[in-house]
């Protein structure tokens, strides 16, 4: 089980962005990176193509994860990742207040 996963809210640790907080979009196991939706926009220059207009666009380049970390659910700041088994189901954990991040 992943600790950051699609949907999570997650803040930035370090980098440009530091303290800028959004939403995931996109996780990238393999790489060990994710994509942040407002966060680490880059532009690119775009060569028209049949279906897009040429031009220079913004958009979300991938972050480490090492640099983002699980937004708490009670007060925003950001908290380390544990598990608990309740029930029959393995759940994370803020381990800043406790509080069970999967609803």
């Amino acid at each position: 089980m992943q600790k950051i996963r699609k949907g999570d809210k997650v803040v930035v640790l370090t980098g440009k962005d530091k303290g800028r907080t959004g939403e995931v979009v996109q996780v990238m196991p393999k790489e060990d990176r994710a994509i942040v939706r407002g966060v680490n926009v880059v532009k690119r220059h775009q060569r028209q193509t049949q279906s897009q207009e040429a031009g220079i666009i913004s958009k979300e380049a991938p972050i480490h994860l090492s640099n983002i970390a699980i937004a708490d659910p009670k007060d925003g700041k950001p908290t380390r990742v544990g598990f608990k088994i309740e029930g029959d189901k393995k759940v994370r954990v803020a381990k800043r207040s406790g509080v069970s991040i999967d609803g």
